[in-house]
């Protein structure tokens, strides 16, 4: 148990919540998207909040927590869904909402602080140099860039730049590490992967530099099918059209839109499946040239039905759906599968034509390993433990690994295999084990390689 009054007079005068309500509220994110996580976590807290003000309290709550051998675990916005920024062992939670300047933008990167919001480095970054973020995730609005970089993957944007690991979409990152003296570390290049999803194990960051994009006024579209293997073929063209300015293609099926997706029960016909789409002004043209040929409905179209006064359609895309749906009915959860390719479309019908009604399918089109992929959201009906096990293992069947939300590990959620790397670069930089303890299974047991997992969603550190 953390000496609350101990630490917080080493730390004097850097700001601490002590307050037990408020630090347990700061302890949670939206793990209680997976009943499993919700039964396992919900007496997780820390025992105070530190919300250093620059890096120089950072590095001197780092000492003290070093010195009485504090746990510390570091949180963004709480946007995560699977415990990625929980304190499983108590300890500090390390709240760097007050460290969110953006000192530097200019053609082609930005470099921000670890708490910058993102949806305030696309905001500058498109009023002073037209460019925005390669990709992000559904919770723009909320979502911190150190938060997004050390707990997520991709998102909007990753149907033409592809993951947060891919080569070029992480530039550098400014690390503290945990020791009696933290140091102060720039990682570029292959670097970069010792961090990016890793939960904060592993160092904490303090600055991003990312890549950015031209910005556009993307058009916000909504078409309906009569058949969800043709939303779904259409997709994939979509998203095959590399020249055709895109930054979201996402397939929906019935009844999800139906049920969940209230803003929108005056635009979708019952029974239609949707595919919703983020295009450039520039590609429209090329847009509707290519609709032609498919039996779609245009339900919605941004440019045209702004009167309808709906929210960006990203909100209805990625985790957002599986928010959506808790909204209306708190037994829904969700999973996370990989449709690899080439053949994922032949898998996609498959499962959609067996599976049962307590699976509803939700596709992300993506770039992935410089191909097509899809990337499952399927929305489940959440009746016991063992329907879900069984419901992953009939994707596992059909050559579709999963990567369980219903896991706050790194290992366990499939998200990569035991890295030597990562690890090695933890041993130097947290050489106590006091980042975000209990969230890397290959550091409290030497002995776990992984092998159980058939695939990996990334690559290890600095190797393929």
């Amino acid at each position: 148990m953390t000496d609350i009054g101990a630490l917080s007079r080493d730390l004097g005068a850097i700001r601490t919540v002590v307050d037990r309500a408020q630090v347990k509220l700061r302890s949670r994110d939206f793990y209680w998207y997976s009943p499993i996580l919700k039964k396992q976590l919900r007496d997780v807290t820390a025992d105070l909040v530190v919300m250093p003000a620059d890096e120089a309290e950072l590095i001197e709550t780092l000492k003290a927590c070093h010195a009485r051998g504090v746990p510390v675990t570091p949180r963004g916005a709480g946007t995560g869904n699977y415990g990625q920024a929980m304190p499983l062992k108590g300890g500090v939670l390390l709240d760097l909402s007050l460290m969110n300047a953006i000192p530097r933008i200019e053609p082609g990167r930005v470099r921000a602080q670890a708490g910058a919001k993102l949806i305030e480095i696309d905001t500058r970054a498109q009023a002073e140099t037209r460019q925005e973020q390669r990709m992000h995730p559904s919770t723009l609005r909320t979502a911190t860039v150190g938060g997004f970089v050390a707990g997520g993957s991709g998102g909007v944007g990753s149907v033409t730049w592809g993951g947060l690991r891919d080569r070029g979409n992480v530039l550098g990152l400014r690390v503290l590490t945990m020791e009696a003296r933290p140091r102060v570390l720039e990682l570029r290049g292959d670097d970069v992967q010792k961090i990016v999803h890793a939960y904060g194990t592993t160092g904490i960051v303090t600055e991003v530099e990312m890549a950015l994009a031209p910005a556009y006024d993307w058009i916000d579209v909504i078409l309906g099918f009569a058949d969800f293997g043709s939303a779904v073929r259409f997709s994939h063209m979509l998203t095959a059209q590399d020249a055709l300015l895109k930054k979201l293609v996402t397939s929906i099926a019935t009844p999800i839109p139906q049920l969940y997706f209230r803003q929108l029960k005056d635009i979708v016909p019952p029974d239609t499946h949707v595919v919703l789409a983020m295009i450039a002004p520039l590609a429209m043209e090329a847009f509707e040239s290519l609709l032609e040929s498919w039996p779609a409905d245009m339900l919605h179209r941004s440019d045209r039905d702004g009167r309808r006064n709906l929210p960006p359609v990203y909100e209805f895309s990625w985790n957002h759906s599986t928010l959506l749906a808790l909204k209306v009915d708190r037994a829904i959860t969700y999973h996370q599968v990989l449709y690899p390719p080439p053949g994922h479309l032949a898998k996609i019908a498959h499962l959609h034509a067996t599976q049962g009604d307590d699976v509803m399918d939700h596709l992300e089109f993506v770039r992935f390993d410089g191909q097509v992929a899809a990337f499952g959201l399927p929305l489940i009906r959440f009746t016991d433990e063992r329907r879900l096990l069984q419901i992953e293992g009939t994707f596992a069947a059909a050559g579709c690994p999963t990567f369980s939300p219903h896991a706050c590990t790194l290992e366990e959620g499939g998200m990569k295999r035991v890295d030597p790397v990562q690890l090695a670069f933890k041993r130097e930089a947290d050489p106590q084990g006091l980042l975000n303890p209990g969230k890397m299974i290959a550091w409290e047991r030497p002995d776990y390689d992984g092998t159980r997992q058939a695939a990996h969603l990334f690559p290890a550190a600095g190797g393929a």
